[in-house]
């Protein structure tokens, strides 16, 4: 059976992969596709790849709730956002919207409740 590179992740990787990190597969993007459908008012914001990290994009719904993913290269992200018809934006130029680190509080907030003793980090997948 042949690969086929659905979303062009092996096209578009370029010559290096991230050394600690496994690379963004088809799961990693439909995930997204499935966050952005699923949700309103979703964006995306593309996060650089690092020695540890493969390229990732953050989805954020309109209520701050987020995932992330790898994705492998930012044309990756761009042609998703393309095809959904949804914003992508560079995390490095314009940051991360507010109404992420207010989901976050939110749910830390909640998770406390629920068991005093939970750390105070979000989780997402």
């Amino acid at each position: 059976m042949r690969f086929r590179d659905r979303f062009g992740l092996r096209k578009n990787r370029g010559d290096s992969v991230a050394k600690f990190d496994r690379e963004a597969t088809d799961a990693d993007i439909e995930a997204l596709i499935a966050f952005a459908r699923s949700r309103k008012g979703v964006e995306f914001f593309v996060e650089p790849e690092t020695f540890a990290t493969d390229t990732t994009a953050v989805a954020v719904a309109d209520d701050g709730e987020w995932t992330r993913r790898r994705v492998g290269s930012p044309k990756v992200i761009g042609k998703v956002a393309r095809d959904l018809g949804l914003p992508v934006y560079d995390v490095q130029i314009v940051g991360y919207p507010p109404r992420m680190r207010a989901w976050n509080e939110r749910n830390r907030d909640r998770a406390r409740r629920i068991d005093p003793g939970t750390p105070g980090e979000a989780v997402s997948s």
